[in-house]
């Protein structure tokens, strides 16, 4: 068995990142309005992690308009969700690790 730190996916090692996945894992939909208040993130950087998932295929994008307004909704992919509780799982092993040390 690998070490815990080795299991750790390297997309998820920013904080951004990890607030973003763990939005979408607790929503069925979140918009980009409510990640950057929520993670309290400038239009660019929020973009730039975003981007970064979706060419990981770890999210998914659908854009549509509400009225005249452009709106951005992100999911959550199977592939996603499964490094995500991949991830996670690895860090509750490294926890768990230290602690009965």
């Amino acid at each position: 068995m690998r070490p815990a730190l080795d299991q750790l996916h390297k997309a998820f090692e920013s904080r951004i990142r990890l607030g973003i996945m763990s939005m979408l894992a607790a929503n069925e939909s979140v918009d980009f309005t409510s990640l950057k208040l929520h993670l309290d993130l400038t239009d660019g950087n929020l973009a730039s992690h975003l981007k970064a998932l979706e060419k990981e295929g770890f999210i998914q994008v659908e854009k549509t308009f509400v009225g005249r307004k452009p709106n951005t909704e992100y999911r959550i992919t199977y592939e996603g969700r499964s490094a995500f509780d991949h991830h996670l799982q690895a860090l509750e092993s490294l926890i768990k690790k230290h602690i009965q040390t």
